[in-house]
């Protein structure tokens, strides 16, 4: 029989920490129809385009404040100079899109939910349209190296 250390846990326990800073995020799993990439951006590359569509229709945006769109302006701009051959832009990236929800990890952190059979509909829906998008612009850049 293992033994334990310290008391036993209280019966009636409760968590503590059930308020979060920025409040419990509900989600619709439907995108929006995003908003259109500015022209003044200069964006070159398909991946940094495909980025923008992706992130401007994202269900996260609902909640976005102007600052939030700025921010998404930078953050493209940066994964377009990625696409670019700037690798070292790697690990910026991945902490701008972690504090929107990126994967399934931040959203836990953000206390993001989404409808779980909804959220793999449209997880499906984009990787069967992005694996045509990615072998064209991966195909672009094999050639031009």
């Amino acid at each position: 029989m293992p033994s334990r250390r310290g008391p036993a846990p209280n019966p009636n326990a409760r968590r503590r920490n059930t308020s979060h800073a920025l409040g419990e995020h509900e989600l619709t799993p439907t995108a929006g129809e995003g908003r259109a990439l500015p022209k003044t951006l200069g964006i070159q590359t398909g991946g940094a385009k495909r980025f923008w569509r992706t992130w401007s229709s994202a269900p996260q945006t609902q909640h976005w404040l102007e600052t939030d769109w700025a921010e998404l302006e930078i953050t493209t701009r940066l994964v377009d100079e990625f696409y670019q051959g700037n690798v070292r832009l790697a690990g910026e990236i991945r902490q701008r899109v972690g504090r929107w929800g990126a994967t399934t990890e931040d959203r836990a952190r953000l206390r993001m939910n989404f409808d779980e059979q909804a959220e793999q509909e449209a997880a499906q829906a984009a990787k069967e349209a992005a694996a045509t998008d990615l072998d064209a612009e991966l195909f672009r850049m094999l050639s031009e190296s």
